[in-house]
């Protein structure tokens, strides 16, 4: 059986950013399970006996290779999608994270093709529908990190 193909998964989405407004983001490489060439903030699918915030900060590590501060839990979603003719299902969980710049890096090359640090209004193309979905419900709170409020 297949995460939220057969069964409804539930991901950890977070959106990590530095003290300049800028957000961390990342290429999806074609070893990844969807999306593959999208830009995607990070997230994974919630492990068995962690606590949402535990994982977030355990993908955060395995992801980027740094620590980071949960400064805001946001309200939870529901993402339908179409990937490749398969209707997929997922409820998010996310978290906004502050982490120091100069800790991230590429941690996980196998399924991550570049990072780089962003402002909001120069997001690369083409985005996650996870990556999407979340500035649109979230744009307030993105706004405000990046100081355009």
């Amino acid at each position: 059986m297949k995460v939220g193909e057969d069964y409804i998964g539930i991901s950890t989405p977070f959106y990590c950013y530095n003290e300049d407004g800028e957000f961390l983001i990342h290429k999806r490489s074609n070893n990844c399970r969807d999306e593959q060439g999208t830009w995607d903030f990070g997230g994974g699918k919630l492990e068995f006996g962690l606590t949402a915030e535990e994982n977030v900060l355990k993908e955060i590590s395995e992801e980027y290779g740094c620590t980071g501060l949960i400064t805001k839990k946001l309200p939870y979603y529901t993402l339908f999608r179409n990937n490749n003719g398969k209707k997929t299902h997922w409820l998010a969980l996310p978290f906004f994270v502050k982490v120091k710049k100069e800790e991230a890096k590429n941690n996980e090359p196998e399924s991550i093709d570049e990072i780089k640090w962003v402002k909001l209004n120069n997001l690369p193309q083409p985005l996650h529908q996870g990556v999407k979905k979340a500035l649109s419900l979230y744009e307030k709170e993105f706004k405000e990190i990046a100081g355009d409020l």
